[in-house]
């Protein structure tokens, strides 16, 4: 039996940016991944994730999924385990936004919030977090989905490159993405590569926190991204360089997307645009950047991202 809603996910659009990009700049594609039905692109994920654990005989009648997650991903596996009934228990924190956390209960999910401290992602809040879920998988009575090591998040990814290729439909010189779990820019960039070998594919992370430039894990407010370890799904003969990029000046590409160009996403989508733009100006005017704005800004209204 099919069911219609989860059939919604995916063949998002593709625009291309007409005011922010420099002149003699290239061109910088953008894939809206907010007209998801939740609202981001870990919709793609969750489906791939849930699909892979019924597949696999995960689930029974007495088994409940379960997941740490910084925000979209709990959001979107709530909504998957809704359309599907399954039950579903999510560890978070207050680190995150609140809009998103309100989301996952209100899906139905059962969460458990892991207090942060100041409010922010410190490096010892995802093994806090990743503790709970071990002791709850050890007690026999979950499933972990563990979008950090599961391998059908890849493919949940590699499907959004496809489009992405499709849409775009002409040479792709380079691709950039933050790093949360590693699957977007792996699962994504493999595809763009296969397609355009001599691409470049850009990793990006806060330089408050550069663990994949080789820094040391620190605190940081962007949802989704710098964990604080190397993710396992991270793969350097895909990634072709990192780069390390001013939370401030994310939040404040965030904003100029919405005003200047209409489109209304949150500061990991502001870090993305502005990497691109970067790319594009110094690759040229004959060159072509793709990058993805993860999720709508309207997760973000109970924050102070777009608070004049």
């Amino acid at each position: 039996m099919t069911n219609a809603i989860l059939e919604t996910i995916g063949d998002t659009p593709v625009v291309r940016l007409q005011r922010l990009p420099a002149q003699d700049s290239g061109a910088v594609f953008v894939k809206i991944e907010g007209m998801n039905p939740t609202g981001s692109y870990k919709d793609r994920v969750a489906l791939a994730m849930v699909d892979g654990a019924e597949a696999a005989g995960f689930l029974t009648p007495f088994t409940r999924l379960l997941e740490c997650t910084g925000g979209s991903t709990g959001t979107s596996l709530a909504f998957v385990c809704a359309a599907k009934q399954i039950p579903l228990t999510i560890i978070s924190s207050d680190a995150y936004a609140s809009a998103k956390l309100h989301s996952m209960t209100a899906l139905g999910a059962e969460l458990l919030v892991e207090p942060s401290v100041g409010g922010m992602v410190t490096p010892d809040l995802w093994p806090r977090m990743r503790k709970r879920a071990e002791a709850l998988v050890a007690a026999g009575t979950h499933h972990w989905v563990d979008q950090f090591n599961n391998p059908h998040a890849l493919g949940g990814y590699a499907a959004m490159g496809i489009e992405l290729v499709e849409q775009v439909n002409q040479r792709i010189d380079a691709f950039c993405g933050c790093v949360g779990t590693a699957g977007m820019i792996v699962g994504v960039g493999s595809v763009v590569r296969e397609h355009y070998p001599d691409a470049q594919v850009i990793a990006l992370e806060p330089d408050t926190s550069p663990v994949l430039s080789g820094g040391s894990p620190g605190a940081h407010g962007i949802d989704g991204t710098a964990a604080g370890f190397v993710p396992p799904l991270f793969d350097r003969e895909v990634v072709t360089s990192v780069q390390a990029l001013s939370e401030a000046g994310a939040r404040k590409m965030a904003r100029r997307l919405a005003n200047e160009e209409g489109i209304f996403a949150g500061t990991s989508s502001g870090m993305n645009v502005m990497a691109a733009l970067e790319l594009a100006e110094r690759l040229g005017p004959d060159s072509t950047v793709v990058t993805v704005a993860c999720d709508t800004g309207f997760k973000y209204l109970q924050e102070d991202l777009f608070r004049l």
